[in-house]
């Protein structure tokens, strides 16, 4: 029998709890201990120490950072990493290694000069391509570490990419059901509770559920409670530690069901020996269903601060110093992440505030900027940027032209190519595939192979092509023999692009665009500016107001995506995602068809940091609004699911988190670095395009609750509970932001690969078929691609006058794609 009423289900268990309740008013309570985990900290293992002749390599494929450590093939070689732990106790140490032989490599584990695991396996992962990573219980002091990994065979060490590694901090458990409860019950009529029940509220103001909670000290404490709320209301209480209130009104909004449980998680102090905690209901809804109270040690949530102006010396043409002021923190520093346009680069240990920069590019600028952790995953602000440009090279010696250059296997949307090999005075690094000097793949390899297949051609279309060869130096061969070839027929499944005109010009970064309900206009806006605009069918551009509170990051922060209402026609409500001076924001406003009005904020809280703020808002079929969160250059943070950053969020139009989501908050998805495109398709599923680091740019489908992996992931894996991309690739073909589908094909704007990808849905299936690219290299930096309503038409924007591409203010365009 189920019973739906809460009261209803409270006479009805009055009778199964009575011997449950002489326990209580008998005082008898249970404590139960457990443990409990921050996010890991990644260590990079090319930032590490190593023994000589250990290579930092990355002639492999996908690896984390800059590269890995390769050892000599020796017993003894060995690689240390400096962690840093915030209390000592037993911390899992996540090596993550690749092992292309047949053989295994173990190693001896030492913490601080003593070992703790002895030939420790790191088995064959069958090529050195798959990384695999293994886990492993030591034990840490508080403060600085010393963790060495010795092989112990003639084999070596496995190539090693990173050590995620953190300690768990001792938690206690207090059951719902054995605190003293006034005006509930203790039920046990839904699933997934711990303990032998839990405490269902009695619908009225002040009901409260009371646990006594021992400390050993003074100070911070973490109160984790764990609920269910199967309503579509919120069910808040104040929270009272020994008659006080340290947290009032705190929401516990709706779950999935009464059988899907959340945690809410804040800090508060306690002072030695016995506590009274007290949840109390501050509406006449009551509280919801109270599992249990989970108390730990308070997260360390304090930022470091924001390092000081990084600059630049010993500049050569391949390598220099960077150095900056130190960062503070309320524990300690330990490690800066070195950052170029967004793209991390290389660390140190938080002791040490300069590094030597090696493997750049000759009379090339490099803009730089530094970020601090701390040991709880904590990142900083970004530091002041600076630029820093290598010496021209010495080598002004060129290779020789390649050889001759031939076509074969042309397909709808690739060609096979071959050349004869060049020489250099010291080494060919690279062959770049063009059309005039638009690079279409780059080969590269150590020597480089003379043969491709250049992918992602558009179908039935004339193509001219040459290859050139480049040296370490930046010097570049004349070009070969030019090779024309056109791609077969087009496949008539979902059409694709047959014309382009501009709608508009003379736009400085615009970021975000949305149609209104009548097609006859969409709102449009700029990053940097903060301003909104009407831009109507026919190109005329109308300012319509401008956002407030929005500030700048000097990198990808700003005003950012914009969402129409689904009801807009009665409640005349647009959304906006934007950086504000705590934080993104989700912000609220009204616009009546001409101006905007008004200004609500919806949700705050969400990181932000000069690149990876995510940005796009899109409503879905459900009536709901999704928005794309960045991780904030805060890797980590992608993995917490109670964190705001590196997600795909749910939410409702009043700002609270939508019914049905997967972890009761506002949480949908989670594991992205840096998601901006999201699309909606015929069967309405969601579609999400984001940023990868160095190696991978994703495609993904969104389901909600999956884990989309990073920062163990970037592109396709094999780890066990991550999902895998639809499509990937090189970031210099893409660096993708917005995406659109038009007749069940998605296209995707590239910004670092300026072109406009074509990816078609293979029917109604979760599967998708070759991408093709158009428009390469022709309009620069493509950001954001909208459907024209009630029509087979895209609205394409560039950003060209962002810091990547630093055209004039005001050269940035919207473009009008005709799909047939």
């Amino acid at each position: 029998m189920r019973i739906r009423s809460k009261a209803l289900r409270r006479v009805w268990f009055r009778r199964l709890v009575v011997g449950a309740v002489v326990l209580l008013c008998a005082g008898l309570v249970q404590a139960v201990p457990q443990t409990a985990s921050a996010a890991p900290t990644r260590y990079e293992a090319e930032s590490a120490a190593y023994t000589s002749g250990s290579t930092i390599d990355s002639n492999y494929a996908g690896y984390s950072g800059t590269g890995f450590v390769n050892t000599p093939n020796t017993v003894g070689s060995y690689l240390e990493f400096t962690v840093n732990a915030a209390s000592a106790g037993s911390a899992t140490l996540g090596v993550r290694f690749a092992n292309g032989t047949t053989s295994d490599r173990p190693a001896d584990i030492a913490v601080n000069g003593t070992v703790v695991k002895a030939g420790y396996s790191f088995p064959s992962t069958t090529t050195w391509d798959a990384w695999t990573t293994s886990s492993l219980t030591v034990p840490v002091n508080a403060g600085s570490n010393k963790i060495r990994l010795t092989a112990t065979s003639a084999g070596g060490l496995a190539n090693t990419d990173y050590a995620d590694f953190e300690v768990s901090a001792a938690t206690t458990d207090y059951q719902a059901e054995d605190a003293t409860i006034s005006q509930g019950t203790v039920a046990t009529n839904h699933l997934n509770y711990t303990g032998t029940g839990f405490v269902d509220y009695t619908n009225v103001t002040g009901s409260s559920v009371e646990f006594t909670v021992s400390a050993v000290s003074a100070g911070s404490a973490s109160l984790a409670f764990r609920y269910a709320n199967g309503t579509t209301v919120d069910r808040p209480m104040d929270i009272s530690v020994n008659g006080t209130v340290v947290a009032a009104n705190v929401s516990f909004p709706a779950t999935a069901d009464w059988d899907t449980w959340a945690t809410k998680t804040l800090n508060a102090d306690l002072t030695p020996g016995s506590n009274k905690i007290r949840a109390t209901a501050t509406t006449a809804n009551g509280g919801p269903n109270l599992d249990r109270l989970r108390v730990g040690t308070a997260a360390d949530t304090q930022a470091p601060t924001r390092p000081g102006q990084p600059s630049c010396s010993n500049i050569g043409e391949d390598a220099l110093t960077l150095s900056w002021s130190a960062s503070t923190d309320n524990v300690g520093v330990v490690a800066y992440d070195l950052y170029e346009h967004g793209n991390k680069i290389g660390e140190t240990a938080g002791d040490i505030t300069s590094k030597n920069l090696t493997g750049l590019t000759p009379n090339t600028t490099y803009n730089l900027t530094v970020i601090a952790r701390d040991a709880a995953g904590n990142a900083s602000l970004a530091s002041p940027a600076v630029d820093c440009t290598t010496l021209p090279s010495s080598d002004t010696t060129a290779p020789t032209t390649p050889g001759t250059l031939s076509s074969s296997n042309v397909t709808a949307n690739s060609v096979t190519l071959d050349w004869g090999a060049s020489t250099d005075d010291k080494a060919v690094v690279a062959y770049d595939i063009r059309s005039g000097t638009t690079v279409y793949k780059t080969v590269t390899g150590n020597p480089p192979a003379t043969s491709t297949t250049v992918t992602g051609l558009a179908c039935n279309s004339p193509y001219s092509l040459n290859v050139v060869a480049r040296d370490a130096a930046g010097n570049v061969s004349a070009q070969s023999n030019t090779v024309s070839f056109t791609t077969q027929s087009c496949s008539t499944d979902g059409g694709v692009p047959s014309s382009i005109s501009t709608v508009s010009s003379g736009w400085t970064i615009p970021w975000g665009t949305y149609w209104m309900p009548d097609g006859l206009s969409a709102l449009v806006t700029e990053r940097d500016s903060f301003k909104v605009f009407k831009l109507a069918k026919d190109g005329t551009k109308t300012q319509v107001g401008s956002v407030p509170n929005v500030v700048t990051t000097d990198g990808e922060g700003g005003l950012l995506g914009v969402a129409v209402d689904p009801n807009w026609d009665t409640n005349h409500y647009v959304y906006f995602m934007h950086t504000a001076s705590e934080g993104n924001r989700i912000v609220r406003m009204t616009y009546n068809g001409s101006s905007l009005s008004g200004y609500t904020t919806l949700l705050q809280g969400i990181k932000k940091n000069r690149y990876h703020n995510g940005g796009r808002l899109a409503f879905g079929p459900d009536g709901y609004l999704y928005a794309s969160t960045g991780d904030a250059q805060t890797s980590s943070l992608a993995q917490d699911k109670t964190s705001l950053n590196g997600k795909i969020l749910r939410l409702t139009t009043s700002g609270q988190p939508a019914p049905g989501n997967p972890f009761g908050n506002y949480v949908y998805s989670y594991g992205h670095r840096n998601p901006q495109g999201l699309a909606f398709d015929r069967n309405g599923r969601l579609w999400e395009a984001e940023f990868g680091n160095s190696s991978y740019d994703e495609l993904n489908l969104i389901k909600p609750g999956s884990n989309y992996g990073w920062p163990t992931c970037e592109g396709s894996c094999s780890v066990s509970g991550m999902t895998n991309p639809k499509k990937t690739w090189a970031v210099s073909e893409a660096s993708p932001s917005g995406i659109a589908i038009v007749r069940n094909v998605i296209y995707m704007a590239a910004l670092r690969g300026e072109r406009l990808w074509r990816i078609p849905i293979s029917g109604d299936t979760e599967s998708v078929g070759s991408a093709t690219a158009y428009y390469v290299g022709t309009y620069g930096r493509l950001r954001t691609v909208t459907k024209v309503p009630g029509a087979d038409q895209l609205w394409l924007s560039t950003t060209n006058c962002d810091n990547n591409g630093g055209a004039a203010d005001g050269s940035d365009k919207i473009f009008r794609v005709s799909i047939s």
